[in-house]
């Protein structure tokens, strides 16, 4: 009688250690997946923005129809990118448009004595702030997820139902990982 006790005690710890495992792998999947919906959110708003700023910029800059049209077609990439690693493509090429416009946006004094352009450029930025807190949390999440799946015992679990290694949300624009030059 009382081997048959002990061997359903074990048998009941392993269950219980095995759901233990199952329900925080299931939480930090979830976790990785509400991360990258705050992604989107910001990168929503900074693909509604564009728009607003290329049109208020179109005005006074008559001739620089190659960056409204680097940036169109940047944020139409953007916007369709499907997965973690196409959406860090596009956001990268859409980030070095943006700055090759602003970087055009100092030749025309009066745009940028615009008050609405002015709104517009400081609500950019304030959504690139925003998306970089947000990649962060995101990457932040993956990385204790993907710990998760990949370290023993959980990986024996992670395995068994299927639970697989997410991307990180990288910068694929060489531009951008890039010291800038400051020079007097």
């Amino acid at each position: 009688m009382w081997p048959l006790i002990i061997v359903l005690l074990v048998v009941v710890l392993i269950v219980m250690f095995v759901v233990g495992i199952f329900n925080s792998l299931v939480r930090l999947r979830n976790q990785v997946d509400n991360a990258w919906s705050q992604i989107d959110v910001q990168l929503k708003r900074r693909h509604d923005l564009i728009p607003n700023l290329v049109e208020t910029a179109k005005g006074y800059m008559t001739h620089e129809r190659e960056t409204f049209e680097a940036i169109t077609n940047a944020r139409s990439k953007a916007m369709g990118a499907n997965n973690v690693s196409e959406s860090g493509k596009a956001e990268g090429m859409l980030s070095e448009a943006l700055s090759k416009f602003m970087l055009v946006v100092e030749n025309y004094p009066e745009l940028k004595a615009n008050t609405n352009f002015l709104s517009l450029q400081e609500t950019l930025t304030s959504t690139e702030n925003k998306i970089a807190f947000a990649r962060q949390g995101y990457n932040d999440q993956v990385l204790f997820y993907n710990n998760k799946i990949q370290m023993f015992p959980s990986n024996i679990i992670a395995g068994s139902f299927n639970f697989t290694k997410r991307d990180f949300f990288e910068i694929e624009n060489e531009a951008e990982r890039e010291v800038p030059k400051v020079s007097f």
